[in-house]
């Protein structure tokens, strides 16, 4: 069998490694409780199941979804937009739903630049578009992202040449860093500029505990060369119905929906229905900000105590922490299987999202928040 170099010479996806450490503690008897991969495990809203059995319910015959959605779903998640960021779009040539936004974000690369071009990606950061742009062929320029810049990129002393994709993440997974609309302005100049491609995930746009909500990209001025990602796995605890969407220049989008069909990635008919349902409501978004809200209220102070520094911002489901002096010479993957070893409590090392994140773990505020509170005592007598 020849597999593909690509593959072959790729390390194992970060997170495989970790769920093969917490299946080994499992193995031993440990009592694990899981702040490492990012996964809701939030209950879905009982209004968005009945959505999705009577979508079930009414389409007797199930055929292939079409590559560029329900216009109904298109419809909604422009309506959405404009609600939230105060940005109109034509929702047949600016929007394509998408399964989830993860396929979407590492496809991108395969719809532009390929062979031969760069994609920009952030350290720490989020692997995929990078794993996408390798998959296609392109190489990777990787933008280090400093504490001292708010876990920003500086964007005025690179090499443009070659470039096809720049990818920022905001909310940032995983620093919990949030852009400003000044920094995605003149991302979009220079991507005009110099003919790359702005691409933004914003899958945590609806999940903050502190300041203003967080921006769009689809906010600047001018759109063109401006792509925005974002998805209801988060924001309506919908993770296994992969429900997201790819919205912004209309000639983008208009490639985007040539290239679908021939990877057959568009979101089952049913599950888009229900989807309409999701984006035409908030208030179950806002008692989802309250949960995630409460656990943080719980497991941080408990976090501190054993010498984990906020080091992030207020963002996200995540926490971002610096391994503090209490700790010394204890590098991240190190002091993530202490913590699994001596406590069953499970985090990601800060490598995991790239070089950027050494000296650093991050924990996803997903567990219940009784899981919570018994974190939070083992960590107490831990400390």
């Amino acid at each position: 069998m020849r597999l593909s170099p690509v593959l072959a010479g790729l390390a194992t996806y970060p997170f495989v490694r970790l769920d093969e450490a917490k299946a080994a503690a499992l193995a031993r008897g440990v009592e694990v409780i899981d702040f490492g991969a990012g996964e809701p495990r939030e209950e879905t809203p009982a209004f968005i199941r009945r959505a999705v059995a009577e979508a079930i319910e009414a389409e007797p015959v199930s055929g292939y979804p079409k590559a560029e959605g329900l216009p109904a779903l298109r419809a909604a998640i422009a309506e959405w937009v404009g609600r939230r960021f105060g940005a109109r779009l034509d929702p047949d040539t600016e929007v394509v739903p998408t399964l989830g936004s993860k396929e979407a974000i590492f496809h991108l690369a395969h719809v532009v630049g390929g062979p031969g071009a760069r994609v920009a990606t952030t350290t720490p950061g989020y692997p995929v578009p990078a794993r996408g742009a390798m998959f296609a062929g392109a190489g990777v320029l990787e933008l280090r992202l400093e504490p001292e810049r708010g876990w920003q990129p500086d964007l005025e002393d690179v090499d443009w040449d070659g470039v096809a994709i720049l990818w920022l993440n905001s909310p940032n997974n995983p620093t919990a860093a949030t852009a400003s609309l000044e920094l995605y302005e003149r991302a979009a100049e220079l991507a005009r500029a110099h003919g790359f491609v702005l691409a933004c995930d914003e899958a945590y746009s609806e999940l903050w505990f502190a300041g203003d909500p967080p921006v769009s990209a689809l906010q600047v001025a001018d759109r063109r060369s401006v792509v925005v990602f974002n998805t209801l796995s988060k924001r309506s605890s919908m993770p296994g119905y992969r429900s997201g969407f790819a919205a912004g220049d209309a000639d983008l989008i208009a490639a985007m929906k040539r290239f679908r069909p021939n990877v057959g990635t568009a979101p089952p008919t049913f599950v888009q229905r229900a989807a309409v349902t999701a984006w035409g409501d908030e208030e179950h978004v806002v008692e989802t900000r309250a949960r995630y809200a409460a656990k943080r209220e719980v497991i941080l102070p408990a976090l501190r105590a054993v010498g984990l520094e906020p080091a992030g911002g207020d963002a996200s489901f995540f926490l971002w922490l610096r391994i503090g002096p209490a700790h010394p010479g204890q590098d991240a993957e190190a002091f993530a299987l202490r913590l699994l070893d001596d406590l069953g409590l499970v985090v990601a090392p800060g490598p995991f999202f790239g070089p950027g994140g050494e000296g650093h773990v991050r924990a996803a505020l997903v567990p219940t928040v009784d899981e919570c509170r018994r974190a939070a005592d083992l960590l107490a007598s831990w400390a």
